[in-house]
């Protein structure tokens, strides 16, 4: 599927959307890896997130994590999102991505936040075959992990014809910006009512949604 910042300034959310014009090579990312995770330093702010699981556990070991992955790097002055897709994969065909995006916006509520994304996501869906759920409650400002499955993409997207998607995303906010990490599964067209057509494992779905609720942190850089 399109980006999710595409998808969303093409609804007219531009405070959602990043200009693909600012697009940096892959040296030029700020992200490294600290410990079991990645670490985007964007915008003033250090957004910690879970490493890709697509990798073996010896790959996720060894200190270096990035060469093994393609990164997908774009930012303004408000904006930064860095996706990642399995070496041999890229914005254009992909079965997985996972990404992350810093925004600056201090006096957005998450809630209205979320409501955001959820809409973004509902228009390349076919409404009968969209769903969202959560992975627990919200425990005041901090929301639970959110999911979304997609049996089919709208018929008008052509590209994306007869293919569907299942998405886990996880929010967080500091006293100046809001940051989203994600990853989507894309495949055939499925039945959403029934977890073993999805293109991914509702376990392997349902780890996910931990591990980000468990480490994605978003603080202010020093």
């Amino acid at each position: 599927m399109a980006k999710l910042w595409s998808r969303l300034a093409a609804m007219g959310l531009a405070l959602l959307a990043v200009s693909p014009a600012l697009a940096e090579d892959s040296a030029d990312i700020p992200v490294k890896e600290v410990g079991n995770g990645l670490v985007l330093d964007a915008l003033g702010h250090s957004f910690s997130v879970p490493l890709p699981d697509w990798l073996t556990p010896a790959e996720r070991l060894s200190g270096k994590v990035l060469p093994l992955v393609t990164p997908d790097y774009n930012a303004d002055a408000k904006q930064a999102l860095l996706e990642f897709y399995p070496k041999g994969e890229d914005a254009k065909a992909w079965s997985t991505l996972y990404a992350m995006r810093i925004t600056l916006e201090a006096g957005r509520p998450l809630t209205d936040y979320r409501s955001a994304v959820m809409f973004g996501y509902s228009q390349t869906c076919k409404p009968e075959l969209t769903g969202f759920f959560t992975f627990g409650e919200d425990q005041g400002d901090a929301l639970a992990p959110l999911g979304f499955v997609c049996g089919a993409y709208m018929d008008h997207l052509a590209d994306y014809r007869g293919q569907g998607e299942v998405m886990v995303v996880s929010f967080a906010k500091s006293e100046k910006g809001v940051a989203i990490v994600y990853q989507e599964w894309r495949g055939k067209a499925f039945d959403p009512s029934d977890p073993k057509t999805w293109p991914v494992d509702a376990e392997r779905l349902k780890q996910r949604a931990e591990q980000f609720g468990s480490e994605a942190r978003l603080t202010l850089a020093d």
